[in-house]
């Protein structure tokens, strides 16, 4: 007897998310409002079972970005040994993860993904920061250096959990073989924290219908607009950060073609899209620059599982394009600096977004408390996640490869016979 195909986790939330919405459809307009549906089954059963999986994955926020950022910078720390090669690969990086945010923020602001999506009716649990009060930016930038960093830890303050694991794991990776002990438990804890993070997205599918079942009975068709908008908007940002950002930045730097590396490439990008992890796609991009777009395998080797690790732009679009469409969702303003806040998280972020799917949803909750946003809004994102979470992963290691490619140029060591067929 044939062995029957086991229905992967992206089918299974895509399912979740139909039934929830047709559920939640049939109890708003076809079944009479009265105690039971409204109050055991509604705000009873949805929201105790969808409010625990959002608790889960607040749980994994502060010790997951933690550790992964430790670990992320222990590997930073060894870009001494590679000189000015690392300190452009981690310029490189960091200033397209920025300029990917801010992309980000131009267009959902343009389109206005949650303008006409009235999201007063959900009751918000989260703890919200007071963002909107006056600070000045002298304020701002000390606010991020931690006075007691287990203060930090215990409230979820995390620009400077950020900071502090930036600075612990450099220094990690410069006392060498004297900390191999912290290094390898730090290494470990992150292994374990992993672990459980695809744990609680086994629960995925069970909290997406909860979720989405409780927000298209309180809602109605009200909320497919949009959120085809909000797919609109990330898509678009992808877009032009694929196509247009790191394709132009290609030309500038090294002069080379990029429809040529575009043709060369698409293999990789296909291969990560179906996929959604930019670690599985490691192998195939080191061998894909070499062979076919002649980058030595001396640099690639090293920028990019660097760029699996630290290098997650697309994640941070659709961070970008999150904030916006939940803010204008449930009736939020946000200012100048709490923008300029959201560039700064979720560039740092990125450092901590390991390379597995929907990891950056974990991630998005940390970039929505750092101005103030209720994380329920996160209940519509994730249900059509798993599509954008494909096409971001391709753009993650598109920007690998592009910086790469780059970083390689400067240094002469890109066989342009090889990148234009000549041999």
């Amino acid at each position: 007897m044939k062995n029957k195909k086991k229905l992967g986790l992206t089918t299974l939330i895509f399912i979740a998310l139909i039934s929830g919405a047709i559920t939640g459809i049939i109890i708003n307009y076809c079944i009479p409002s009265n105690k039971i549906v409204d109050d055991f089954i509604v705000s009873g059963l949805f929201y105790v079972v969808g409010q625990g999986f959002i608790r889960l994955m607040r749980m994994l926020v502060v010790p997951l970005v933690f550790c992964s950022i430790v670990c992320g910078s222990m590997a930073v720390g060894d870009t001494k040994k590679l000189g000015a090669v690392g300190l452009k690969t981690m310029l490189f990086y960091l200033c397209t993860t920025a300029l990917a945010v801010v992309v980000a923020l131009c267009i959902a602001n343009v389109i206005n993904p949650g303008i006409g999506l009235d999201m007063s009716a959900i009751k918000i649990t989260s703890k919200v920061t007071e963002s909107t009060q006056a600070t000045s930016v002298t304020e701002t930038l000390l606010n991020i250096i931690p006075t007691n960093i287990f203060e930090s830890l215990a409230n979820g303050t995390m620009l400077q959990i950020i900071l502090f694991a930036l600075i612990l794991g450099v220094i990690l990776a410069n006392m060498s073989d004297r900390v191999d002990i912290v290094k390898n438990f730090f290494s470990q804890f992150n292994d374990i924290m992993m672990e459980m993070t695809m744990a609680v997205m086994k629960l995925a599918p069970i909290g997406v219908f909860c979720l989405i079942s409780k927000t298209f009975a309180e809602i109605g068709f009200d909320v497919f607009i949009p959120l085809l908008k909000y797919m609109f908007c990330v898509l678009l940002a992808l877009g032009v950060q694929c196509f247009g950002v790191y394709m132009s930045m290609l030309k500038i730097f090294s002069g080379l073609n990029p429809i040529i590396f575009i043709k060369n490439f698409f293999p990789v990008m296909a291969f990560a899209f179906s996929t959604s992890t930019s670690n599985a796609t490691i192998p195939m991009n080191i061998d894909t620059l070499a062979e076919k777009m002649g980058v030595s395998k001396k640099i690639s080797s090293f920028t990019i599982p660097l760029g699996a690790t630290i290098n997650m732009d697309g994640t941070s679009i659709m961070q970008g394009v999150a904030v916006v469409f939940t803010a204008q969702a449930f009736g939020i303003h946000l200012s100048m600096m709490d923008y300029a806040t959201v560039i700064g998280t979720a560039t740092l972020a990125s450092i901590g977004t390991a390379g597995v799917p929907s990891v950056g949803l974990i991630t998005l909750t940390m970039v929505f408390n750092s101005v103030g946003l209720p994380v329920e809004g996160i209940a519509l994102i994730m249900g059509i996640d798993r599509i954008l979470d494909m096409t971001r992963t391709a753009v993650n290691i598109t920007g690998d490869a592009v910086c790469t490619t780059v970083v390689a140029s400067m240094n002469k060591a890109v066989d342009r016979d090889i990148y234009y067929g000549r041999k």
